[in-house]
């Protein structure tokens, strides 16, 4: 099931000729109408005349999220605000917020690109769809809303939080799809039974779109045992336009519109390209976007590309499941560990609960500690003490054997730690404080 055949199965060469010409045309657009990327294009030597094909790409100048804050509110806009409909913003929460500015054609194309995600997980006009991202200056519920009612479906706009009524609505609408986070997702499964709700049983839901947090092929695969749904990733970020891109029902990685976007993985360190299947952060470049284009975009975010034809049919390359954040890296004792490596593990423990905390002190030796809490599964047989610090150390083996540094683990009973509404806050790092 496709939006747009014609588009989506175009063959390799046809998406190199889009993207080359859309290319050339960015750069001439926003080396004439951007001071900032006019300035940028100057220090590194390079005018839009030097580009003349996508081997020419690495010559431009990476962009990054400081460069919206420095230039806060408008500096990076190619166009007058005459033309922009909409703004989002990201919080401020660690800065100074960033901006982005939506010309009217910028919002159809991220409906676009909306729509054939939805479409390419099964989601289709006979489906009612719960949205519980957030809604308003954050992208996440808006991108969702317009696209469903673009293809049809039937969208309920519930937003983030009120989870019993949540739970009460996807009962008495008949939700078919899910929308929100994988951590909120594995929350409303727990509320639901607490409520005398079995989701599988007791619902119409089949589908869940989760995002906006890392998570791993476990965390899927709980949500489904819990839930009886097909879980999908999706992505996007705030800056490129809220959610953009999902898996496909074949759920090999995430399809990427070629003729909209440019990626590249890069080494985080040198700055340079690896190699199809290579591990990397993800560089996007937007080709369509007009008020707020963005030229080699770092994202921050660590995956792998494929460029082979997916079994769906669907020809644009695919990323797959985020990692990990390159600005998440935690270095414990002088070793690189992701949240997402302990996440992995937890997770193929059928003892060991869906909620884990990551905390990170200094000693005062001035070592770095690792502590790692984590509720106890409400199936688990476990009855003394003795039990409790056998799965402990169990833990802790599991984890070093990944991460290669020594951690310490804290069993809690089930119902302990924090709950999240909307992105997961799991790691608390005190060497900052």
């Amino acid at each position: 099931m496709y939006w747009n055949p014609a588009i989506e199965r175009l063959n390799a060469k046809e998406l190199e000729e889009i993207q080359e010409r859309k290319l050339k045309a960015l750069v001439s657009t926003v080396y004439q109408y951007s001071p900032f990327y006019r300035q940028r294009f100057r220090e590194a030597g390079v005018t839009p005349d030097d580009i003349k094909s996508l081997n020419d790409l690495p010559k431009l100048p990476f962009t990054k999220k400081q460069d919206l804050r420095d230039t806060y509110p408008f500096g990076m806009f190619c166009v007058p605000l005459s033309q922009v409909v909409r703004f989002h913003a990201s919080s401020g929460t660690t800065g100074k917020p960033t901006v982005v500015g939506y010309t009217a054609n910028d919002i159809r194309n991220w409906v676009e690109s909306l729509c054939r995600a939805l479409v390419s997980c099964g989601v289709s006009s006979d489906d009612i769809m719960q949205i519980a991202y957030g809604y308003g200056l954050f992208t996440g519920g808006l991108g969702f809303h317009y696209a469903a009612e673009r293809l049809g479906a039937t969208v309920l706009p519930i937003s983030a939080g009120n989870t019993a009524r949540q739970i009460e609505l996807m009962k008495d609408l008949g939700s078919t799809v899910m929308a929100c986070t994988p951590s909120y997702m594995i929350y409303l499964a727990e509320y639901a039974s607490q409520m005398g709700v079995d989701i599988a049983e007791d619902t119409n839901l089949r589908a869940g779109i989760f995002g906006a947090e890392p998570w791993s092929e476990e965390t899927r695969k709980r949500i489904e045992d819990k839930t009886g749904i097909t879980a999908y990733d999706v992505y996007g970020t705030s800056e490129l336009s809220g959610p953009l891109f999902t898996e496909c029902t074949e759920r090999q990685g995430l399809h990427i519109w070629a003729d909209m976007f440019l990626i590249e993985i890069i080494d985080p360190k040198t700055g340079e390209q690896v190699g199809e299947g290579e591990k990397g952060e993800l560089v996007v470049t937007t080709l369509t976007k007009e008020a707020l284009p963005l030229i080699r975009w770092r994202t921050g975010d660590i995956t792998y590309m494929e460029t082979d034809k997916c079994a769906c049919g669907r020809t644009h390359p695919r990323i797959m499941r985020i990692l990990g954040r390159a600005d998440d890296m935690l270095i414990i004792r002088g070793v690189n560990v992701f949240p997402s490596q302990i996440e992995h593990v937890l997770m193929q423990i059928p003892e060991v609960g869906e909620h884990y905390m990551i905390i990170v002190d200094r000693r005062e030796d001035g070592l770095d500690e690792l502590t790692v809490q984590v509720e106890l599964s409400d199936k688990a047989e476990i009855d003394t003490t003795g039990d409790i610090l056998k799965l402990e150390k169990k833990i802790a083996d599991k984890l070093k054997s990944v991460l290669n540094v020594w951690a310490k683990v804290e069993v809690v009973n089930p119902g302990t730690l924090q709950r999240f509404e909307g992105k997961a806050k799991r790691v608390i790092d005190r060497r900052k404080i």
